[in-house]
């Protein structure tokens, strides 16, 4: 019951991590979205630490969830980007590409989640983590490089 409770805040903590890096509050600025979504996911990684072997399905349930988000979310930065300049569409290319990889290579780390054993779960689940860390904090940046690039 209590890993029930874990997962359901885990899953509301990356749900209000996406829905800040979407930019839907548009009464603050970016950096303090950029910033919330940092704190959020700092919290979100630590609460990923209560998963034990026997919550591995839930644990990869959840990422995956998360990481669907996190492309669908790429998909409309990639949008907006798409509808500027030139100039534009060309310097954020390798950046799009770079998260792209990111979101493979999690995942490859979420398949290997899934593949774990009780002997290889704690460093595979700490392998997950640092992926979607650097992925949300690179989506961040590329979130902050558009919106200082593209005005609204």
């Amino acid at each position: 019951m209590l890993w029930a409770m874990k997962n359901k805040i885990l899953l509301a903590t990356f749900l209000t991590a996406a829905v800040c890096v979407v930019g839907c509050d548009k009464e603050k600025t970016t950096a303090q979205q950029i910033d919330q979504l940092k704190t959020e996911t700092k919290q979100a990684a630590a609460d990923m630490k209560d998963y034990t072997f026997a919550q591995k399905e839930e644990f990869v349930k959840a990422m995956q969830g998360q990481l669907t988000a996190l492309n669908q979310d790429l998909d409309k930065l990639s949008a907006k980007i798409d509808s500027s300049s030139d100039a534009i569409q060309a310097e954020a290319k390798p950046k799009l590409q770079a998260l792209r990889d990111q979101a493979a290579k999690l995942n490859q780390q979420l398949a290997d989640d899934a593949n774990a054993t009780e002997s290889t779960w704690d460093s595979v689940k700490t392998g997950t983590k640092k992926a979607y860390a650097a992925m949300a904090a690179s989506f961040a940046d590329a979130r902050q490089w558009v919106s200082d690039k593209i005005k609204p």
